[in-house]
């Protein structure tokens, strides 16, 4: 039987996705489920002075109006509101905690009725009266008022003096705006009510357990008593790894009522959650004119809220990827009158390394040097900032590959030098840069003798594939068809799993499971060794594998003993492994992921309106575990990278402080029109050193440098260098 590892398999919980049968948090029934419509604030800031639920109270079907002068007992303490990945400084979010308000949309009412549509209708009804204060959420307006970061990365030499006394030089404002998650599944949590102060709570998250021990806090509820189940997420990958307003409103209100509570936000709610921040950076190079990199100069201004300083080492990535004897970073916040913004795909690498690869492809044009020639000679095999060689990195290859399969060589240097008809043609291309990151879990496996496994996890599935994966290794290390294993995530009574996030649970989990199956191997030999002429009697755990059922010596296929039968002799019907994995610290290499990225453009020159028909992406990210659901992975965040580059923008009235295109009709996401030709190349990558499998994560390097590449080319086509996100047709006027 052929590996699944490495394989392109088909998603085991595909049909279930198709066909209906997969439910999401808003879909989960009870009996007198109670439907929730949520009211947000109407100002940026001030106060609450008086609310009206008179009306909305007096509509058939409503149950009941909450505020922050009738909700249920909530914890008072900071403490009890931070999460797993909540900012160290700060206080976060209450929602209905006080009367206060902290940005634009803020959650102040809760609406609960009989049916959704009644429950929409009466929070139409509900009047409310502020006491306004002043706000700002202009980033540029407050400039001069920052919060200073501790720099992410050592500075090394002398960078000013470096800088000074380069012959070539480029400095560049780059600017990032405000983009939000969309993901298809909107935020909601179903709580059913299961009566004795007990909850099970179906919610849209990358971390049922993180939610599971925030609500505890939050309300002092025991830990037996609430249960928090997730087993399918449309999309979240970074949005849902903080618990969201909407499960504290769902908890508040079946515990007020003592009923089954459902909260679902519209897309316009959404867009109160967190966000992708809005980012100045300021890039300095220096270089001799045969393309020597002496000096790297970067600097970022983010924004958080007024409540939490929650950031990113946006400036980290460019003391990772090229050689340079002098650099220094900066890191400021400015803090909005916003909610707080987020992780989303990739966070900070998306975004600093668009300002890097940009920055380097100006100076690239200025030394009059091939881009891709300009890379290369500032290869490095370390990373620069810590000095650590990195565990594997194949960057090398993924520029050859890349180029070869993009026609690269076929590039005319001079901009607005290619044509395709009344269309100009721009070709560019960039580095793509990712941590390879793995944390603890614990995986369980259960093994009957009838050769079928169930693997737990508590992990998540945002829609990466990790059903899938976990499934082909567990079947893989069991020796089991992929139809005999049956896979168990997220629910919070399933053993430890941190949230889904940062590329970490493919690799983490994979893993894991290679630890359990390693003590469920070592059981069937102890009972295969207890056979009467066991043909295995004087073989070690190491010596023997699963495959096909049996426990077959590694030396000699023909000892072999089923499964069956050793479990059978013994009188076993069930073995029952569950192993936490842990990762060594490595404090001798960097370990991260590497992708190039080759991207063609047309622009026409009378509309000045651009399209991208064509991207390579060239990966090495160690060992792939499913070529499918790793091209899926690769391809969809090129999608996003297009949508950075060319049309996502969060626009917000400042004289409001309210965002003004709260729906996926103005807040531009690329469709299948604006989708051509995507390839996707998987560089082989053998590491040895960051985990048995040699696993390294995947879902968020394929968008790191996709947006710089396409800017490249939009300056190669029209000779206009655009430095601003993103890149409509009315800045190439």
């Amino acid at each position: 039987m052929a590996p699944y590892i490495g394989s392109a398999t088909s998603r085991v919980d595909g049909r279930d996705k198709v066909t209906g049968g997969a439910k999401y948090a808003g879909e989960f029934n009870a009996p007198g489920l109670v439907h929730a419509s949520v009211i947000g604030s109407a100002i940026a800031k001030g106060r609450i002075a008086r609310i009206d639920v008179s009306e909305a109270i007096s509509v058939g079907g409503v149950v009941a109006v909450l505020t922050h002068e009738n909700r249920p007992p909530m914890a008072d303490d900071d403490k009890a509101y931070k999460d797993a990945v909540a900012p160290d400084q700060g206080s976060p979010f209450r929602p209905l905690y006080d009367d206060r308000i902290r940005f634009s949309g803020q959650p102040i009412a809760l609406v609960l009725a009989e049916n959704s549509e009644t429950a929409r209708f009466a929070a139409s009804l509900v009047h409310v009266e502020y006491e306004p204060e002043k706000h700002v959420t202009d980033l540029y307006s407050k400039l001069n008022d920052v919060v200073s970061l501790k720099a992410p990365a050592k500075p090394r030499g002398d960078t000013a003096s470096a800088l000074a006394s380069s012959p070539v030089r480029h400095h560049g404002e780059y600017y990032v705006p405000i983009e939000h998650h969309n993901p298809m599944e909107p935020y909601a949590s179903t709580v059913i009510w299961e009566g004795g102060g007990k909850i099970t709570i179906y919610d849209k998250t990358q971390g049922v357990q993180n939610v599971h021990g925030y609500v505890c806090n939050v309300f002092n509820l025991k830990p037996e008593d609430v249960r928090v189940m997730s087993p399918f997420v449309g999309g979240a990958f970074g949005s849902g790894l903080r618990p969201q307003y909407q499960v504290v409103l769902a908890v508040l209100a079946a515990r007020a009522l003592e009923r089954s509570v459902r909260v679902v936000l519209t897309r316009q709610q959404m867009y109160s959650l967190g966000y992708r921040p809005a980012m100045i950076q300021r890039i300095d190079l220096g270089a001799e004119t045969d393309g020597t990199l002496n000096a790297i100069s970067h600097d970022a201004t983010t924004v958080t809220s007024q409540y939490e300083n929650f950031h990113r080492n946006e400036t980290t990535w460019s003391g990772l990827l090229y050689k340079s004897a002098n650099a220094k970073y900066a890191h400021n916040l400015v803090r909005l009158d916003l909610s707080t913004s987020c992780d989303m795909r990739a966070p900070s690498a998306t975004t600093g390394v668009y300002a890097l690869e940009a920055a380097m492809d100006e100076l690239a044009v200025a030394l009059k040097l091939d881009p891709l020639e300009f890379r290369l000679k500032c290869y490095s095999e370390r990373d620069q900032s810590s000095g650590l060689p990195f565990s594997s990195k194949n960057l090398r290859e993924c520029y050859r590959q890349g180029a070869e399969a993009f026609g690269w060589d076929k590039r005319s240097p001079e901009p607005r030098a290619m044509r395709d008809g009344r269309e100009l043609v721009g070709w560019g291309m960039a580095t793509g840069i990712w941590e390879a990151l793995q944390v603890p879990i614990a995986v369980r496996i259960a093994l009957t003798a009838n050769g079928h496994a169930e693997v737990s996890c508590a992990t998540s599935d945002i829609g990466t594939g990790t059903y899938t994966i976990m499934a082909q290794v567990a079947a893989d290390m069991l020796g089991l068809p992929l139809d005999g294993v049956d896979i168990r995530l997220g629910d919070s009574t399933l053993p430890q799993s941190p949230v889904e996030g940062g590329s970490w649970i493919a690799a983490s989990v994979s893993n894991g499971i290679v630890t359990t199956s390693r003590a469920v191997l070592k059981e069937l030999l102890r009972l295969a060794k207890e056979m009467p002429n066991s043909p295995l009697a004087t073989a070690a755990p190491e010596e023997v594998v699963l495959s096909g059922g049996m426990i077959v010596s590694r030396r000699d296929a023909a000892r072999a003993v089923s499964i069956a039968d050793a479990m059978q002799h013994d009188g076993v019907d069930r073995i029952v492994r569950e192993e936490t994995t842990r990762f060594a610290r490595d404090s001798s290499h960097a370990h991260n992921t590497h992708s190039a990225i080759f991207a063609e453009v047309k622009v026409d020159e009378q509309l000045n309106v651009v399209r991208v028909t064509r991207v390579v992406s060239a990966v090495a990210a160690g060992r792939i575990l499913n070529a499918k659901t790793a091209h899926s992975q690769v391809m969809g965040s090129v999608v996003w990278g297009i949508g950075m580059a060319l049309h996502e923008e969060t626009l917000i009235d400042h004289a409001f402080g309210r965002i003004m295109n709260a729906n996926i009709a103005e807040y531009h996401v690329p469709v299948n029109a604006d989708v051509q030709d995507i390839k996707v190349i998987f560089v082989d990558e053998k590491d040895e050193i960051v985990n048995p499998l040699g696993v390294k994560g995947l879902g968020e390097i394929g968008i790191v440098g996709v947006a710089a590449a396409i800017a490249n080319a939009i300056y190669h086509a029209t000779g206009k260098r655009v430095r601003a996100l993103p890149i409509t047709l009315d800045k190439l006027y």
